[in-house]
């Protein structure tokens, strides 16, 4: 075993809690600053800031050449981003998508994917391009406006933070994962987060509402209608949280003769067109919207969704409703402005915040630009200023160059101030020259390296324009720095020109990107329409077989009529129904089922089996089948004797595996569910014994073992039912007559009592009816 006692930096007494803690910090925070969360100044992750980077020093402009995408990903993954090249393709891939990104910031030519979710080519196949808006993100970054930092290995420098020249945080919106917290920020129009900008500059403690005067609200590249109230919006844009209730964009095309159909232009933003339709032909095949007949995609270049309803009688806002509750046509898109404070804090932060940070750094960038320019300014003027004293001392300077042993030294020697000075025939003025009189190194050195072809006459001319143009910018330039007024005017400037680039005049592929895309309205109330609303009205005749398949006839049939059923099979129950009816089906196993009538196989073959439409195990028979009537109540008992009265509203169930109203154990099993019609209840034990009692003494309850309906030595219940005492309890005697029996005080008694013998005349069988 290897000795690890001098193994450095190594400490074997401390506690394995505190390590994996301070471990696992580490990485949350590497997660949060250097991969998940956006920084509030650019609205870039790394990766998307070393693409464009990489990018820029490839000399990739938006009206030059394409490069190959493996090119530019291997260079950003072996210089600024030592991860997988898939990741970094994947993630310029995305900034070249249209459909993800409201301002692309990279020009695609090839597969970079599309709306229906299908993967880009490889890196291999596709080239790309910087587009103007990431030339504007990145314009300033050779004149000091940011800070660099070594990359990984230290060979190279990169920026920190991009100039960003338009708040490209919610111009394009972002998305992550950290570890214990994520982001989530739409895309919004960018002329709208100008205009809402420069209000902040005029009204620097602006209110949060006033900004939604200026943007309303997101504005996603897939267009579609916002329908979040105004209210919601507020508070979201407020506090950082909160959501958009985002549906799509349709028109109803006639067809005449009264028939129509409804055409989808617009899908909601990140949802996949190929998905979208799968989950509604799923919609179609399982027949949860009834009235919608067929989908069908058109789309070409654009979004082209055809919806068919089953009939002309359909109300198109009824089946859009349905739509809206079923199907991603409408999606909630959840807002999280999670974003790192100057690349560092993580913080929730409202829309007020985000924009007050990307002026600070518009600022900070417009000082730092300045204060750089100025410096090339002085450095150009002293250049000139030696130049200038050149010209003047044209003969003497060449004499030094011609005849000194050290030129560079002679000239710096010199006295320029008072000797070999000649005036100019053309214009009265007088050189300044070099303060103290002497050439500095600079100026010694660019006198040296002058060409022979700038000692034309023209040139000293056009040197007192360049330098009588650069004193005033430098002028300039100092009244910018010295006021805050100024700055904030020309940041004001600087957002009007974006606007104007970028705003609803701007046309790429002739299609107007700038303007509003995605539009408002007022969701609406969609009101709950009965199924029978949604489906023709038609007789059937529902037959269930013994073995549990079940199928819908056409038309009422009549009900003595024999019918084909599989080998060993017959039938069980048949009943009249119509299309609109909902079935109840009730399993030994106390559980409620409900079905639609209109979902039933057709009455042509021998139909389908019923656990296969709903989730009734093998083990549990099925008791009854009957049409749901919601105000009736049900009187329900299982073989043990308990049972009680549900309403029967109470039972419907609204998935497949049904809904549990009687609770039974063990080899109980639940064996009575009829209708409660009458005032009393009649109850008959496997050991022929009958007990009438008063209904009132049985509890309405909407799941539960129930109580006490009879009591028994040995078996169990046989059979229970009400009825009407006043007019009498009736069963069918063994010849098939129906008989009634009015004198029943003999069999009347208390709950849970034992009963007597059950009358002469009794079915064998042991049931009512």
């Amino acid at each position: 075993m290897a000795d690890t006692t001098d193994t450095p930096n190594m400490d074997l007494s401390e506690p394995l809690r505190r390590a994996l803690g301070d471990r696992y910090l580490t990485y949350a925070l590497s997660t949060i600053m250097h991969r998940a969360l956006p920084d509030a100044r650019d609205g870039l992750k790394p990766v998307h800031r070393r693409i464009l980077f990489a990018m820029r020093e490839l000399r990739l402009a938006s009206n030059g050449g394409f490069r190959k995408s493996a090119k530019i990903s291997g260079d950003v993954m072996g210089n600024y981003h030592p991860h997988g090249d898939a990741a970094i393709y994947d993630a310029m891939a995305r900034l070249a998508q249209d459909f993800n990104v409201r301002y692309p910031l990279v020009d695609g030519q090839g597969n970079f994917g599309n709306i229906d979710g299908d993967n880009p080519a490889a890196s291999r196949y596709t080239e790309a391009r910087m587009t103007a808006v990431a030339e504007a993100m990145l314009e300033g970054l050779n004149e000091n406006a940011v800070d660099f930092r070594e990359n990984y290995d230290g060979t190279l420098t990169e920026p920190v933070v991009l100039p960003a020249q338009f708040p490209n945080l919610l111009a394009n919106g972002s998305t992550g994962i950290a570890v214990g917290m994520a982001t989530n920020i739409p895309p919004h129009n960018i002329a709208e987060l100008c205009d809402a900008c420069i209000h902040m500059i005029k009204v620097p403690d602006v209110r949060d509402d006033t900004l939604l005067n200026y943007v309303p609200g997101p504005d996603f590249p897939t267009g579609g209608i916002i329908v979040e109230s105004p209210e919601n919006i507020a508070t979201a844009y407020r506090t950082g949280k909160g959501g958009f209730r985002l549906r799509c964009r349709y028109e109803i095309e006639d067809l005449g003769r009264g028939q129509w159909q409804i055409v989808v232009t617009e899908i909601p933003y990140q949802v996949q067109k190929s998905k979208l339709i799968e989950k509604i032909a799923e919609l179609i095949q399982t027949k949860k919207i009834p009235i919608l007949g067929d989908v069908r995609d058109e789309s070409a270049d654009d979004i082209r969704l055809v919806l068919e309803p089953r009939s002309k009688n359909v109300d198109p806002d009824v089946l859009m409703g349905m739509m809206y509750r079923n199907s991603d046509l409408e999606v909630r898109f959840s807002l999280n402005m999670n974003v790192l404070i100057d690349g560092l804090t993580p913080k929730v932060c409202s829309m007020k915040e985000v924009l007050r940070a990307f002026l600070d750094h518009r600022r900070e960038v417009l000082i730092r630009r300045s204060t750089h320019r100025m410096e090339k300014i002085d450095h150009r003027l002293e250049v000139l200023e030696g130049f200038i004293v050149a010209f003047l001392n044209l003969d003497r300077v060449i004499d030094i160059i011609r005849y000194d042993d050290d030129p560079k030294a002679g000239l710096m020697r010199e006295d320029w101030s008072k000797d070999h000075v000649r005036a100019m025939n053309e214009a009265d003025y007088v050189s300044p020259g070099p303060s103290d009189g002497e050439l500095s190194e600079v100026q010694a050195d660019a006198i040296l390296n002058m060409r022979l072809r700038s000692l034309r006459r023209l040139e000293e001319i056009e040197l007192l324009r360049e330098q009588s143009a650069l004193m005033e910018e430098r002028a300039g330039l100092e009244d910018l720095l010295e006021s805050d007024d100024i700055q904030w005017d020309s940041i004001t400037a600087q957002l009007k020109e974006t606007k104007k680039k970028f705003g609803k005049d701007w046309v790429i592929d002739d299609v107007n990107r700038g303007q509003r895309l995605t539009t408002f309205a007022e969701a609406g109330e969609v009101a709950d329409v009965p199924l029978e609303a949604m489906i023709d009205r038609e007789p059937i005749t529902v037959v269930c077989s013994q073995m549990g398949w079940i199928r819908a006839m056409t038309g009422h049939i009549d009900l003595t009529r024999e019918l084909k059923f599989k080998d060993g099979d017959g039938p069980r129950f048949t009943f009249h129904a119509e299309t609109t009816d909902r079935l109840l089906v009730f399993g030994a196993n106390g559980r409620f089922y409900t079905m639609s009538a209109s979902n039933l196989p057709g009455g042509r073959g021998m139909g389908e089996p019923l656990r296969l439409m709903v989730d009734l195990p093998n083990e549990a028979e099925i008791l009854d089948i009957f049409i749901h009537k919601p105000e009736r109540r049900l009187l329900v008992a299982s073989s043990a004797g308990d049972g009680f009265v549900v309403p029967e509203s109470d039972v419907v169930a609204q998935t497949r595996t049904g809904k549990q109203v009687l609770n039974v154990r063990g080899e109980t099993r639940a064996l009575v569910c009829k209708p409660v019609r009458g005032d009393f209840v009649a109850v008959v034990g496997e050991n022929r014994k009958v007990l009438l009692f008063p209904l009132e003494e049985l509890p309405e309850l909407g799941r539960g073992k129930g109580v006490r309906l009879q009591k028994y030595k040995d078996g169990g219940l046989s059979d229970a039912t009400t009825f009407v005492r006043e007019l009498g309890l009736s069963w069918l005697d063994p010849a098939g007559r129906t008989r009634t029996e009015t004198a029943l005080d003999e069999w009347t008694g208390k709950r849970a009592g034992t009963g007597r013998m059950a009358p002469r005349g009794f079915p064998r069988d042991n049931k009512f009816n």
